[in-house]
């Protein structure tokens, strides 16, 4: 290691310029984290893999302040439209609550134009230095930091790193440099995927064909680009291997004619279903496709990436400033783990189901679905997609009490009336990139008591009325101006809400359980996390 150059000390490096490492490198950046990011390759990737990006996943890049830079690449999407096996309409799935989360549900883009545009913005950031050209060849781990070994234009150099971010894909070297294996199983199945320009097709919504004798999917994009994926079949190419145009000439044959300039991509794939044993080695931990990878029949991928990097990087940010104890990261993999496996299975589930072969099963398949379209539970289960898994926490960095179900799950983002600004603004926008307690209907009497979490934890303040009144007091008030926030908070009516740095609820409580309840949230901060166990700090059962 003496023959080496030292390229300093930061506080993250994070391994990968795909679009999940510089998301992360983003949040952290917004927190005032000192980032390195390290790629391999020279440049960011010029292939549009990931294609959809989802209402959550764009509330984040809101929250990393770039959101502005990422919404003109998208299409506002409407969801995905299913067809049966004659190619007639099934139903079109739009999600639940329409701008929940403040954006569209499901949105169409391309992932060159998304990384540029990351690139772009953290160039700007002064606390981000971006190493493309250079590759990570080993790690050592230290009980203050973590050392990397790494190579760039045939020079070793060392970076010191207080933790590692291993975003940096499938086949992560931040996994396999430190042993660790992920579970699951690959498929055997082959999909060609051909990337187009000038596609005639300006449907802002993907279609899910189910077809048994070729099931494929549409995905229009953003000025005429557009994604075909068509189901493969024994004799008409292998994984890998690079189709010709005969075939891609012949399989979108049905929707347009093509030439070879208008084919931007093209490859024979397959699909893997495996979650990282482990996604915290020392003071590594991974992200994306480095712990995680599904069919995409759902479209999930990516946007599992992105909810990996919200759910992590403020808790680094936290421990780095001192406000939570370095114990809290194990909340991480208990969090985000059981989520991301849950969307695996699903992913697999609708290539078995949608995707079937089986003339037999695509029928049993449209009559079930069209039973189901004629009950409103139906509808709703298929039409409002809850056939996704939905995030709530019930281990972590929450507090339980009798089986809440209430806490542990995500607060959307509500225009609202701020009496202190005097104006109409989102949610996220008045309680900022920390943590908050929301007061629902709470008197004024009883603010005191929170003062203890609120200072250690550095929260905003806000008063939620779900009445109409506006009620005498010094706290900031949010009033309600379309409904959606008293929707948001009634459950919560007389009660404190502790909301974390990624919009979920960490505890809700009466307010004569308040030194209770801080009790056990400071659990989490240095000094009380040190005396109590890492099961007693991350559950509240």
């Amino acid at each position: 290691m003496a023959s080496t150059q030292s390229l300093g000390r930061v506080d993250v490096a994070v391994c990968g310029a795909g679009p999940v490492g510089l998301t992360a490198a983003a949040l952290l950046a917004a927190r005032g984290v000192d980032v390195m990011v390290l790629e391999q390759n020279e440049t960011t990737s010029d292939e549009p893999k990931a294609i959809s990006i989802d209402d959550e996943s764009l509330r984040v890049f809101q929250q990393a302040g770039i959101v502005d830079k990422i919404l003109p690449i998208v299409v506002p999407g409407t969801g995905t439209c299913y067809y049966d096996r004659n190619g007639d309409v099934l139903f079109h799935a739009r999600g639940s609550e329409p701008l929940r989360f403040g954006y569209p549900f499901k949105n169409p883009f391309a992932q060159p134009d998304l990384e540029r545009a990351l690139v772009s913005a953290l160039a700007a950031a002064p606390n981000v230095l971006l190493r493309f050209g250079t590759r990570v060849t080993g790690f050592e781990q230290h009980p203050d930091r973590m050392r990397m070994r790494v190579e760039s234009a045939g020079v070793e150099h060392f970076l010191d790193a207080d933790y590692v971010l291993g975003c940096d894909g499938g086949r992560s070297a931040t996994r396999l440099l430190q042993g660790i294996d992920m579970t699951g199983r690959s498929y055997s199945d082959v999909w060609l995927v051909v990337d187009t320009l000038d596609d005639p097709h300006t449907e802002r919504f993907a279609m899910h064909h189910g077809d048994p004798e070729r099931p494929y999917v549409v995905v229009p994009g953003l000025d005429g680009r557009c994604r075909y994926e068509f189901r493969l079949f024994d004799g008409e190419g292998a994984a890998g291997e690079q189709p010709s145009f005969e075939l891609i000439q012949r399989l979108v044959a049905r929707y347009r004619l093509i030439e070879p300039h208008q084919v931007e991509r093209a490859v024979n794939y397959r699909f893997n279903a495996v979650v990282a044993d482990e996604w915290m080695i020392g003071r590594s931990l991974l992200l994306g496709d480095a712990a995680h990878m599904m069919p995409p029949f759902a479209g999930q991928g990516l946007n599992s990436g992105i909810r990996d990097a919200a759910n992590l990087t403020w808790k680094v940010a936290d421990v780095l400033a001192g406000r939570l104890d370095e114990s809290v990261l194990a909340s991480y993999q208990t969090e985000r783990a059981p989520h991301a496996l849950a969307t695996v299975r699903m992913s697999e589930r609708l290539g078995r189901v949608v995707m079937t072969t089986s003339p037999g099963l695509a029928r049993r398949r449209d009559d079930a679905v069209r039973r189901a379209l004629q009950t409103d539970e139906g509808r709703a289960y298929l039409e409002q997609m809850r056939y996704r898994p939905g995030q709530r926490y019930t281990a972590g960095l929450v507090v339980l009490d009798g089986g809440s179900d209430d806490v542990g799950l995500p607060i959307g983002q509500p225009l609202v009336f701020d009496s202190v600004a005097h104006d109409l603004r989102r949610l996220d926008e008045v309680l900022g990139d920390g943590w908050a307690v929301i007061g629902v209907d709470v008197p004024e009497s009883d603010w005191a008591a929170i003062q203890p979490i609120s200072e250690a934890l550095a929260a905003r303040h806000a008063l939620v009325v779900t009445r109409e009144n506006l009620p005498r007091t010094s706290q900031r008030v949010l009033i309600d101006v379309d409904g959606a926030l008293v929707r948001e908070f009634f459950r919560y009516q007389g009660r404190f809400v502790l909301i974390r740095p990624d919009h979920f609820v960490a505890a809700a409580w009466a307010p004569q359980d308040s030194t209770d309840i801080a009790a056990r949230v400071l659990a989490w901060t240095p000094g009380s996390a040190a005396t109590s166990s890492t099961e007693r700090a991350f559950s509240h059962g």
